[in-house]
């Protein structure tokens, strides 16, 4: 078996193309195990500022097909050109994906560096691609190492102990640009209910706001006040919430967005000037809003520029534990190879050996002369498999356990069948409404400003 991924980050490409890449996301993995025999898993990865699929295929030749048919599916569900969507993913094989999974979910390859939330996004994605069946055991085995690596990152060092995120530093520079830096007396407005709304809901809490309401068209948003306090809006008080309010924040990600048209009519009468901060990848707020009198746009590429840099000793710790995980990992699942490849050995062994004592015993039946017989071939086939088995062992450790594989193969026609793996229970119960709006990609809040008022 082998891993390879589909990439696309805020650092190579930009987010609006990352945004449109993410369309349909929450599908792309069910659909591909579905319609492409060579991929054997699927996890997809979809955050405000990435969209990546992680990948299990049975053998290196059934990569490049793989990914041809990832890309069909996402061009087909996002409505993108196939070439400009293969232009647009980065593929990586073998260790890489390793390497970058791990960084990735320790905070290392975010937009702001440490931040913690990326790790629970990681965490989310095995659990849906467990409940949807289309996570490989080697791929369940790679994001709980991920996981544990983001762990081992935040105990070891000071990477992200400041508590950075990407809602923090947004909210940092809406203190910033605002008269009063007093959250207190800030009225705001939350568009979204999902895990990310939850985290911005949580830290306008630890900044002293009281006032917030929260609007999902969906009919989500008194279940979300219920448990963490503040008003939900509905189509009718969203307008004038609107209208008295100093911040606006949009989480949700949806088709639909508040268009600069309707919040020019929605604010005519304002006295106040707002801050709209537009953290959906997809957009929750037209662009042109940043336009309007009175109106000041913060949106991710405005976090993006405005992180802080960790400290560079944080950073190479962080980056050590990172590379020395990613290492373990990819010994580990050399040797797992190698172990496979030598029990194939030894049953096939085993099993000629088996053949020829039939015979023996057909001929001079349970003799001691046969047992006598059957211990030598025994003993003898015990030494024979002991330069085999060691040599696996040492080419596992230098990365070429394929080699030996290759040889059983050619030598005596031995198939090796990938390891065992017990099945994987689901850390807890999906909540696929929350994760689309943690995500911020997928279209299920409609309505905006427009509303029936």
């Amino acid at each position: 078996m082998v891993l390879f991924s589909l990439v696309a980050t805020h650092a190579d490409i930009d987010l609006e193309t990352v945004a449109q890449l993410s369309n349909g996301a929450s599908g792309i993995a069910t659909s591909a195990l579905a319609g492409a025999p060579e991929v054997t898993g699927a996890v997809v990865l979809a955050t405000c500022n990435r969209y990546e699929i992680y990948g299990e295929a049975s053998h290196p030749d059934d990569v490049e097909a793989a990914r041809a048919a990832l890309v069909a599916q996402v061009s087909e569900v996002s409505g993108l050109n196939e070439q400009l969507v293969s232009r647009s993913f980065d593929t990586r094989m073998g260790s890489d994906v390793t390497k970058h999974l791990f960084a990735v979910s320790s905070g290392l390859d975010s937009a702001v560096v440490g931040e913690r939330e990326i790790a629970g996004q990681v965490r989310r994605a095995l659990i849906t691609a467990q409940h949807e069946g289309t996570a490989s055991s080697g791929l369940v085995r790679l994001f709980q190492a991920a996981s544990k690596t983001a762990k081992d990152v935040g105990a070891q060092t000071a990477l992200g102990s400041r508590g950075l995120s990407i809602v923090s530093v947004a909210l940092d520079l809406a203190t910033d640009l605002s008269e009063n830096p007093d959250w207190s007396t800030k009225k705001v407005v939350l568009f979204g209910t999902g895990a990310y709304a939850g985290a911005t809901m949580a830290l306008l809490r630890e900044r002293g706001c009281t006032d917030i309401s929260v609007f999902s068209s969906s009919g989500r948003a008194p279940g979300f006040v219920a448990s963490r306090g503040g008003t939900a809006l509905d189509s009718t008080s969203l307008r004038p919430a609107v209208a008295a309010a100093d911040v606006m924040i949009g989480c949700s990600g949806s088709d639909s967005r508040v268009e600069a048209t309707e919040l020019a009519e929605v604010r005519a009468n304002s006295p106040q000037p707002l801050i709209a901060i537009d953290l959906a990848l997809t957009h929750d707020f037209d662009p042109a809003v940043g336009e309007l009198d009175g109106v000041e746009l913060l949106t991710l590429e405005s976090v993006r520029l405005a992180a802080p840099d960790e400290q560079a000793e944080a950073l190479s710790r962080a980056g050590s534990i990172v590379s020395e995980a990613a290492r373990a990992f990819e010994q580990e699942r050399d040797a797992r190879a190698a172990d496979s490849a030598i029990v194939a050995l030894r049953r096939h062994t085993m099993n000629v050996l088996d053949t020829e004592m039939e015979k023996v015993r057909a001929r001079h039946g349970c003799t001691a002369a046969a047992e006598e017989v059957e211990f030598a071939l025994r003993r003898m086939v015990k030494q024979l498999l002991h330069v085999p088995t060691v040599r696996a062992r040492e080419l596992a450790a230098k990365g070429q356990q394929d080699d030996y594989v290759a040889a059983l193969e050619t030598l005596y026609g031995i198939t090796v069948d990938q390891p065992a793996s017990a099945p994987e229970a689901a850390e807890c119960p999906v909540d696929h409404s929350a994760a689309a709006d943690a995500h911020a990609t997928a279209p299920h809040e409609a309505g905006r400003l427009r509303g029936t008022a």
